[in-house]
C-alpha cells in the first residue's frame, strides 16, 4: 500500500513537480487525507465485525456544525471542550445506530441508511439555510487547520495518534480481538459466549466518535461550515477501508491498513487532475480500485480455503 501511494506521488510529480515540490504541496498531501483517515478506520472496526456504516457523512456533517454553534452560543468556550462536545456527539449516534443494529437485529445496511438520512435531515432543519464561516470561530482554533509540527500538520498528528490508539487495542486487547472473532463466525462467537450486543455497541459507538472527531477537525481545517458538510464522504471512507485490506465480509483487516487506504484515494485524487485526467475518469478509478481490492480479497480467501481443505486431507 505504502509503495502503491509512493508510486502515485512519483508519477505525478515526474508530470508536475509542483505537486511535491511547492510551498503547500508536501503538507497538502498529509493534511488532506486527515478527516478521511478518521473515517475508514472507525468504518473499518464495524466492516470487520461483518457490519457497515454508512451514516459517517452525516455524522460529520452535524458534529461539524454542533462545533461551529459552540463557538457562537458559548462565547470563551475551551477548545478541548468542543473537541469533547464533537466526540461525545458522534459517539451518541453511533450507539444509536449499535443499538438500532444490535436489537433490531435489522442488516446494518438498512438501518445506517435510515440514519444517514435522519441525522442529516436533522442537520439540514437544524442548519437551515445558515451557514458558519471561519469568523465566526475563535482563531486558535481555525488556525488548527493549517498549524503544522516539525512540518506535520496537526490535523494529521491528531488522526495519525487516534489511529495508533485504537489500532493497538484492537490488536492487544481481549476486547479488541473479540470484533475479529465476531466478524469471522458470528454464529460461533455467539455460542463461545461472545457478547455480540455489546460488541456490536461499542463498534459503532467506536465508528462515530470517530465521525464526531472528524467533524471537530472538519470545522478546524475548512472554516466554513453549513448542512451540505460532509455530504458524500462514507463511499470514501468504506473505500479506503476496503482498499487498505479490510474484508468486506468482516474479520480480516488491520486499522492501518485502512489509515493507508484512506491516504491512497486522497493521493490517487490530488494526482489525477495533475495527470491531466477528467473529473469523471477520477471516479471511474476509485471504483476500479474498490472492486479490485474486493476480487483480491476473495480470491486469496479462496486460495486460503483450499489451502486449509489440502492440508486437512493430508493429515487424515
Amino acid at each position: 500500500m505504502i509503495i502503491a501511494i509512493l508510486v502515485v506521488v512519483a508519477a505525478a510529480t515526474t508530470v508536475n513537480d509542483q505537486f511535491l515540490f511547492s510551498p503547500d504541496g508536501f503538507r497538502n498531501l498529509l493534511l488532506n487525507p486527515s478527516i478521511y483517515i478518521l473515517l475508514s478506520v472507525g468504518v473499518a472496526v464495524v466492516i470487520i465485525t461483518r457490519s457497515v456504516d454508512l451514516s459517517v457523512s452525516s455524522i460529520l456533517g452535524l458534529t461539524a456544525y454542533l462545533t461551529g454553534r459552540l463557538f457562537i452560543d458559548i462565547p470563551g468556550i475551551p477548545i478541548a471542550a468542543v473537541l469533547l462536545a464533537g466526540i461525545l456527539g458522534g459517539g451518541f449516534l453511533g450507539l444509536i445506530n449499535g443499538a438500532l443494529v444490535a436489537y433490531a437485529r435489522v442488516p446494518a445496511m438498512v438501518i445506517t441508511l435510515g440514519t444517514m438520512y435522519a441525522y442529516r435531515g436533522i442537520n439540514v432543519a437544524w442548519a437551515g439555510s445558515n451557514r458558519i464561516n471561519p469568523q465566526d470561530m475563535p482563531r486558535d482554533f481555525t488556525s488548527l487547520g493549517t498549524a503544522q509540527i516539525l512540518s506535520i500538520p496537526v490535523l494529521t498528528i491528531i488522526s495519525i495518534v487516534a489511529v495508533a490508539l485504537l489500532a493497538w487495542y484492537m490488536k492487544n486487547t481481549r476486547g479488541g480481538r473479540e470484533f475479529y472473532a465476531l466478524g469471522s463466525e458470528p454464529e460461533a462467537a455467539e455460542l463461545y459466549g461472545l457478547n455480540v450486543i455489546k460488541r456490536n455497541l461499542i463498534a459503532f459507538t467506536l465508528s462515530g466518535a470517530l465521525a464526531g472527531l472528524a467533524g471537530v477537525l472538519y470545522a478546524a481545517r475548512y472554516g466554513t461550515i453549513d448542512s451540505a458538510a460532509g455530504f458524500g464522504v462514507e463511499l470514501t471512507a468504506i473505500g479506503g477501508a476496503v482498499i487498505g485490506g479490510v474484508a468486506i465480509s468482516g474479520g480480516v483487516g488491520t486499522l492501518w491498513g485502512a489509515a493507508c487506504g484512506a491516504i491512497l484515494l486522497l493521493t490517487i485524487r490530488s494526482a489525477l487532475p495533475v495527470l491531466g485526467i477528467q473529473d469523471f475518469w477520477q471516479q471511474a478509478v476509485v471504483g476500479i480500485l474498490i472492486i479490485g481490492a474486493i476480487v483480491l480479497d476473495r480470491v486469496l480467501a479462496l486460495r486460503q480455503h483450499k489451502k486449509l481443505i489440502t492440508t486437512k486431507g493430508s493429515f487424515s
